[in-house]
């Protein structure tokens, strides 16, 4: 049931790729550069370097690391501590510096300008890539792939937006991801094991399973009291966080024991699990209310409806790239499923009226599954972020040959 990357000793690398790595919002930028990390190494037999300024935060996802290590080896990924008082080139050695095709900059972290330039005098030749956020704004599609001159600096830089559409860098998606979901939903015996693996019972015949990783949620009172009067058994699983601490002290028996049952409700916090099994989590559930980037892709392959509560910005700017993807995301969908899937995101991500639409969710909950796996399908004929990576690597280079 695990997902655990291996490379192939036997196939050349590829490319030998550096990714930097900058821990900020609970978790989210570690959980994609270890998720592309890892499948660098397995799928496209690269090797990888991968610098994470947080070690400490990073075990959280991924328990086999040592946060007192500054250099180890993990799932053949290198793990680099990036230190304040350590040039970056320092922790490399000469050749794997020469060797480095790729430079990844993920997620508007700041790579030192001597670490850039070293690199650059080692091997002029490699590209240094800015790994944007997830949008699903229009714009994206015209910046994608674009070179952004760095003053001072001789490495050619480019843009490379990860997104939805064909005109963009993609998703993360390993090959297995989606063909274990789809396994684990058609069989009892698997769907045992997962719950062992999470170390949670499993939930009573004919519950709804839902889990609730989000953002702060001061109107949530009124949707668990809706679950506490259902005629179906509510399970919700809520993940560690500054949600969880705010429903601790609503209910004081998840602070002694982690659950808290009233009515047709379960609510049980859910601790910290590595990454793999969070997807055995998300394809379990029945619903998943996911927040930010990392969570959000990964419930797209559980195959499962969703909400997704976005990223918050000032002044709202986060509404504008929310109501980008549902546009996307709804295209094909009758105007009145539309429109209350726009509702229910709108309702929950601005904590106002969300137990209001819930009948309505739950009356409509087939159709939503059907577009919810109409929409995975879209998403399927478009190709990985990881394969795109490299492909964009591999095509400069060819056109770098051709007109020098």
């Amino acid at each position: 049931m695990t997902d655990v990357a291996v490379s192939n000793p036997c196939i050349e690398p590829v490319l030998p790729v550096v990714i930097f790595c900058s821990v900020v919002d609970n978790f989210g930028d570690i959980g994609i550069c270890w998720r592309l990390a890892r499948q660098l190494v397995a799928e496209q037999h690269c090797q990888v370097r991968l610098f994470v300024d947080d070690l400490e935060s990073f075990a959280r996802i991924c328990p086999e690391l040592d946060p007192k290590q500054s250099r180890q080896q993990m799932n053949g990924v290198t793990v680099l501590y990036w230190q304040s008082a350590v040039a970056p080139q320092h922790q490399l050695t000469p050749a794997e510096l020469t060797q480095t095709a790729l430079c990844i900059e993920a997620l508007a972290c700041t790579i030192p300008a001597e670490f850039l330039n070293a690199l650059a005098l080692a091997n002029p030749n490699a590209l240094w890539l800015n790994l944007e956020y997830l949008t699903a704004e229009d714009w994206a599609a015209g910046c994608h792939g674009l070179p952004s001159p760095q003053q001072g600096v001789r490495l050619k830089k480019y843009f490379f937006f990860p997104g939805f559409t064909a005109d963009v860098g993609g998703l993360l998606r390993e090959q297995h991801v989606v063909a274990q979901a789809q396994a684990l939903q058609q069989s009892t015996q698997l769907q045992q094991q997962a719950w062992q693996q999470l170390g949670l019972n499993p939930p009573a015949p004919g519950s709804r399973v839902m889990s609730l990783f989000a953002y702060s949620q001061t109107g949530i009172a009124s949707w668990l009291a809706l679950l506490a009067q259902d005629v179906r058994p509510n399970l919700l699983l809520v993940a560690e966080g500054a949600l969880a601490e705010s429903l601790r002290r609503q209910y004081p028996d998840l602070a002694t024991n982690g659950k808290f049952v009233q009515g047709s409700l379960t609510l049980q916090i859910l601790p910290f699990v590595p990454q793999p099994d969070y997807d055995l989590l998300l394809a379990l559930c029945d619903l998943n209310f996911v927040r930010g980037e990392d969570s959000v892709i990964r419930a797209h392959w559980a195959g499962k409806p969703f909400i997704w509560q976005i990223y918050r910005q000032a002044e709202a700017a986060h509404l504008d790239k929310l109501q980008a993807f549902l546009q996307l995301m709804l295209a094909d969908a009758p105007e009145a499923l539309a429109e209350l899937m726009l509702a229910l995101h709108l309702a929950f991500e601005q904590e106002q009226n969300f137990a209001e639409l819930w009948p309505e969710f739950i009356q409509n909950y087939d159709a939503i599954q059907s577009l919810t796996l109409d929409w995975q399908g879209k998403l399927l004929a478009q190709q990985d972020l990881a394969s795109n990576l490299v492909r964009f690597v591999q095509n400069h280079h060819i056109m770098s040959r051709n007109f020098s």
